[in-house]
């Protein structure tokens, strides 16, 4: 009698259809980055009405907007870590609840020490979702459409801003900068529930550390209801290795893909995190209202939504070089022209959205390139060490911008500042293109989709 032949569980999932089950954790992490999102940009909305409130100037808040992002930096590098260690579902889970305590904290903060404190933590626990959520989404999707599922999940995050925006603008008049941190309590723990219940572990990660495979069947049987019942059969065309993961994202020939993504996660990060921090404050000292502001940006996230919606189209034909390219050189000359004097509302609605849709969205595609790139025993790591380093840019990016506030920069002079990391990030992507084809030989071990470059 012949012995049945191995399964290669990755194969299966490339050459599956797109089916309810994977949708369901599409959804699940999806809501993960929207409640991720929602928080990151809350507290630029909200910043208005503190600094009012409290009676400070901009230059004290910007410390607030950099102990945020600094926890994400660590949450960052030690959650994904952990993750290539434990899994992605229990950090996934666990990050959501504590991340719901510490946003109800949030919102009892008295002072500027206080807020520093609870946003750090808040920060730490938020950078495990980012990088676990992107990896489960790649992990679970066939192959012909892993770019697309993860730039449309990754989505959430600048739908989870744009949606905090709008909320934002509807709560702080009627129930003051509290209420936004009220609402974004609440949302996690529905969301930590549902999860407990139906979030899957990735299957590569099981069949590759030989953990809870009973699980995995079943959860590949939702996939592929043929798939064979003996789960000594999975296996992946991987094998466990022993070291720390973040020093092995510089092993087999990755080390300059890994510096060149560091680089192009800090200075994108740098103008993200700068225009939401800084945007709707800029926009009320320019005379519009508090709530013209607050949309004014909103813009960024919105069109940020719909350029990583948009973008994985182009990227699926063009590849990820061609279009990261063109979005940073479009984020470049937008930025420069928002602080011109004397633009009108609309007009400054225009160039913010192109801004946005270059920066923002760029993004998105930036964590898809990290996560085809990386194989699985350090996806996490990866995604999670290249968005880590970029949270030194989102950190720099709002203190540095309070600073030159300070100093009495003009808007115009601020904004041109502000356009140079986004010119780094272009060149950074044409340098991209030759670590990207020398690793050709190789992508079928990495996963690398044939658009790549």
């Amino acid at each position: 009698m012949s012995t049945p032949p191995p399964l290669n569980v990755s194969e299966a999932i490339d050459n599956s259809r797109f089916g309810s089950f994977q949708l369901g954790l599409c959804i699940l992490c999806g809501l993960c980055l929207i409640m991720d999102g929602f928080d990151v940009q809350a507290m630029g909305y909200v910043a208005p009405a503190i600094l009012q409130e409290w009676h400070i100037p901009n230059s004290q808040f910007g410390p607030v907007f950099g102990a945020g992002l600094f926890g994400i930096l660590v949450g960052s590098l030690l959650f994904s870590m952990l993750a290539d260690k434990i899994g992605r579902r229990p950090v996934l889970i666990g990050a959501t609840l504590c991340f719901s305590v510490l946003t109800f904290l949030t919102a009892h903060a008295a002072n500027v020490n206080q807020m520093l404190v609870i946003r750090f933590f808040a920060g730490s626990v938020l950078g495990a979702i980012m990088p676990n959520a992107v990896a489960l989404v790649g992990e679970y999707s066939p192959r012909r459409l892993r770019v697309t599922v993860m730039m449309a999940v990754g989505n959430g995050f600048t739908a989870g801003a744009a949606f905090g925006g709008f909320i934002a603008a509807w709560l702080i008049p009627h129930f003051g900068w509290r209420s936004v941190f009220y609402f974004g309590a609440a949302a996690p723990l529905v969301i930590a529930a549902i999860m407990i219940m139906a979030l899957p572990e990735s299957l590569q990660f099981m069949v590759l550390h030989r953990k809870h495979l009973g699980k995995a069947v079943r959860w590949l049987r939702r996939i592929d209801p043929d798939a064979p019942a003996d789960p000594d059969r999975y296996f992946i065309a991987e094998r466990e290795r022993k070291g720390v993961p973040w020093i092995r994202l510089f092993h087999e020939g990755r080390g300059v893909g890994t510096i060149l993504l560091w680089i192009v996660n800090f200075m994108n990060l740098l103008n993200v995190y700068f225009l939401a921090s800084w945007l709707p404050t800029v926009a009320k000292q320019a005379g519009h209202a508090m709530g013209t502001s607050v949309l004014v940006g909103t813009m960024e996230q919105l069109a940020g939504m719909i350029g990583g919606f948009s973008l994985g189209w182009f990227v699926h034909r063009l590849g990820f070089v061609s279009v990261l390219t063109a979005c940073f050189t479009l984020g470049c000359v937008n930025i420069a022209l928002i602080g011109r004097p004397g633009l009108s509302l609309p007009l400054l609605i225009t160039v913010v959205f192109l801004a946005g849709f270059g920066v923002v969205g760029g993004q998105t595609a930036i964590n898809a390139l990290s996560a085809t790139y990386y194989p699985t025993e350090i996806r996490a790591t990866g995604i999670g060490a290249g968005l880590g380093v970029g949270r030194i840019g989102a950190i720099v990016g709002p203190v540095v911008g309070g600073v030159l506030m300070g100093l009495h920069w003009s808007s115009q002079r601020l904004f041109q500042a502000a356009a140079v990391p986004a010119l780094v990030s272009a060149i950074v992507m044409v340098g991209m293109h030759w670590v990207l084809k020398s690793q050709a030989p190789s992508a079928a071990r990495i996963q690398v989709p044939e658009s790549v470059t």
